[in-house]
């Protein structure tokens, strides 16, 4: 592929690993300069920061809390204080928990709801003015199969996904005169090392039983960064307001 994205400058929260690591890499990939966003873990996010620059990129590590506000300004000033500007912005992070809806309690409801979606709203805002200056800048929030399904023991997970593609929709009208593009990539059925409920054990979460894709086999985390790559790159810009599923035909298939 071409390097559709030099000279521009991209964000992604909850990098380190899984999806949001394989994005930072095919943004990086494509041209674009990335700023490497983990809460904690600097050793993960370093990482895919170091293979970016292996591969001849450019990039930076930025920790910190998108549920903090103050943390959501910091790492955009650090992607503007690295490499001058901010034109891609991509809301990865987030918590998918599982337990019975009679079992949630308040703090475990606002836990992840936090994350998801008050975070994409921390971010954004705090990304808002370097997005405008870009004059083409592109907002892709990274939402689930299951926030449009629905599915059993992840109503906090399923209500902030939905309210991401709700999110997205607003943003859309909202932002249009600004030159902004802002779109929802949608993942189910991918295979990754996520554990259910944030453990560092792998395996498949629960609410995938019964659920089948029409390919015959789960997606990788490549194919989703790459349905983002898009998003953000010159052939898009006619693209704003929508939800994109990568499933396999999972959402169709049962």
């Amino acid at each position: 592929m071409t390097r559709e994205l030099e000279g521009r400058v991209a964000l992604v929260t909850g990098a380190g690993r899984n999806i949001g690591a394989a994005i930072a890499r095919d943004l990086a990939a494509g041209g674009a300069a990335v700023v490497v966003n983990a809460r904690s873990n600097a050793a993960e996010a370093g990482a895919v920061a170091e293979a970016i620059r292996a591969g001849g990129g450019r990039a930076a590590v930025a920790l910190g809390d998108v549920a903090d506000p103050a943390a959501a300004e910091a790492m955009v000033r650090a992607a503007t204080d690295a490499f001058g500007r901010l034109d891609i912005l991509v809301n990865n992070a987030a918590i998918r928990r599982e337990v019975a809806f009679e079992e949630m309690d308040f703090a475990a409801w606002r836990a992840v709801l936090d994350v998801c979606l008050d975070g994409a709203f921390h971010v954004t805002r705090a990304a808002l003015a370097a997005l405008k200056a870009s004059g083409s800048a592109t907002i892709v929030n990274i939402g689930g199969l299951t926030g449009h399904t629905g599915a059993p023991h992840r109503a906090h997970v399923v209500t902030a996904k939905a309210g991401l593609a709700g999110l997205t929709r607003a943003l859309a009208h909202d932002l249009a005169g600004s030159g902004i593009t802002v779109n929802l990539v949608a993942p189910g059925m991918i295979d990754t090392a996520r554990g259910r409920g944030g453990s560092a054990t792998p395996h498949a979460p629960g609410h995938r039983a019964g659920r089948r894709t029409l390919v015959g086999r789960e997606g990788t985390a490549e194919e989703v960064a790459a349905a983002v790559r898009y998003l953000c790159g010159p052939g898009a810009r006619y693209i704003t307001g929508q939800s994109i599923h990568v499933n396999g035909g999972a959402f169709l298939g049962g």
